[in-house]
């Protein structure tokens, strides 16, 4: 395993040959809590990932052992002129937009608070896996402002409108089982596990072709929103990205000769 910093409180570990990236915030003593030294270097990591074609899956992590990711840094925040503000904003939306952007499949490890910002960067994820401390929500109308981090938009298209609606509007804290239930994470396991369990999940992701990996996402995130038939075409264009790949020959191959795929990733 190798590991690369960016910036003081990001982390990037290279899981072997497994084509496993973890992206770790790295800020224990603010709970992770995303200053704009902080978003920068999120994107900035996000940025190298997604030109990394040896990445199959990035897995989001923490590493205080209370918390995920609290959110905004709002001590930094109370200090800002509205000018600066203004100058900030472009930078904290770079983290989100960068986790949101990766080309490959993404799996957060969700345990402790996941609030506001920090539950804003596991939504940006494609898969949450969350652990029984887990706590999550969206508490921005509670401060006077409302979520920024994607929350408005990312909330509903999991789980509908109205329910994302009371969650926002009551500005509410939900606990892991009914966070599972609700929709707001995928997957509950036992506390301690989260990491453990999203890396499980991502070397079993990463088995797969990268080509399809990266195609599938692109279809699945740009037809969102669409109706059906225009979901199809973009289905059919990731399709046909893939459909000549080196890839599909290998997989069809492989499954044909009854062994493992070597992918070209191509």
């Amino acid at each position: 395993m190798s590991e690369e910093r960016f910036g003081e409180f990001v982390l990037v570990r290279r899981h072997g040959p497994g084509h496993v990236a973890e992206l770790v915030l790295d800020r224990p003593k603010a709970m992770n809590a995303v200053s704009t030294e902080m978003a920068r270097s999120i994107a900035g990591a996000c940025a190298a990932l997604g030109e990394d074609r040896d990445v199959r899956v990035v897995v989001l992590t923490s590493t205080h052992e209370r918390a995920f990711c609290v959110g905004a840094d709002l001590k930094e925040r109370n200090s800002f002129s509205d000018a600066e503000l203004v100058r900030q904003r472009p930078v904290a939306r770079g983290a989100y937009t960068g986790v949101l952007e990766l080309p490959v499949p993404t799996v957060a490890a969700v345990h402790g608070f996941a609030l506001g910002g920090g539950f804003e960067l596991a939504l940006a994820c494609d898969v949450i896996v969350a652990d029984r401390t887990a706590v999550v929500g969206l508490p921005e109308v509670s401060v006077g402002v409302i979520p920024g981090g994607g929350g408005t938009q990312l909330l509903p298209r999991r789980v509908g409108a109205a329910r994302a609606a009371e969650l926002i509007f009551s500005a509410r804290r939900v606990e892991a089982v009914e966070a599972g239930e609700l929709g707001l994470v995928d997957q509950v396991v036992e506390e301690g596990r989260d990491r453990e369990s999203a890396l499980e999940l991502a070397a079993r992701i990463a088995g797969n072709s990268p080509v399809g990996l990266r195609a599938a996402k692109r279809a699945l995130r740009l037809g969102q929103g669409l109706d059906l038939r225009a979901g199809l075409e973009v289905e059919d264009a990731a399709w046909r990205t893939v459909a000549f790949s080196g890839d599909r020959a290998e997989g069809v191959a492989a499954f044909n000769e009854k062994r493992k795929p070597e992918w070209p990733g191509e």
